[in-house]
């Protein structure tokens, strides 16, 4: 039996290894795969990884790709049905705004540079921001996976208990 995920989880060359390991664990526990497109500013074996996965590695569903092309090739059908969405601190728009659905794809940047300007400006109109004060540069990134996981699977009305 295919694996169907409620979610594609992406990360753009993510680079803190406990971040990663902190959102795979969100991952298991909502039903989503995690994608992680290269470089990667750490190795997949990496202590940190794990130990911020704790146990629950095993069970997550995850791929690494070579790049934005390979993952858009191999996630074609849902981006040209824009169920893409993008998390960025410059959207516009709230991320309460968006109307998730099952097999969306959730992608975000790495920790120090965010998504590249090239996607941004290609899918501007699926962007999405978390609402945070102006003293706050950004959140964490696995703070903002999981709220972002949580108000998709809210919205999709899966049972994930």
């Amino acid at each position: 039996m295919k694996y169907e995920p409620l979610l594609h989880v992406v990360l753009y060359q993510p680079e803190i290894p406990p971040n990663t390991g902190n959102i795979g664990r969100s991952c298991v526990a909502v039903g989503a795969k995690l994608w992680l497109i290269k470089p990667l500013g750490f190795q997949v074996n990496e202590k940190q990884l794990r130990r911020a996965g704790l146990d629950y590695w095993p069970h997550l569903e995850w791929q690494v790709v070579e790049s934005w092309d390979d993952l858009a090739a191999q996630l074609a059908e849902p981006i040209a049905r824009h169920r893409l969405w993008l998390f960025t601190k410059t959207a516009a728009r709230l991320y309460t705004s968006a109307a998730f659905e099952k097999g969306d794809i959730l992608l975000f940047g790495s920790e120090s540079a965010g998504l590249p300007h090239e996607l941004l400006a290609r899918y501007s109109e699926q962007a999405l921001r978390l609402p945070m004060r102006p003293q706050v540069r950004s959140l964490n990134l696995s703070a903002t996976a999981a709220v972002a996981m949580y108000e998709a699977v809210r919205q999709i009305g899966a049972s994930i208990s």
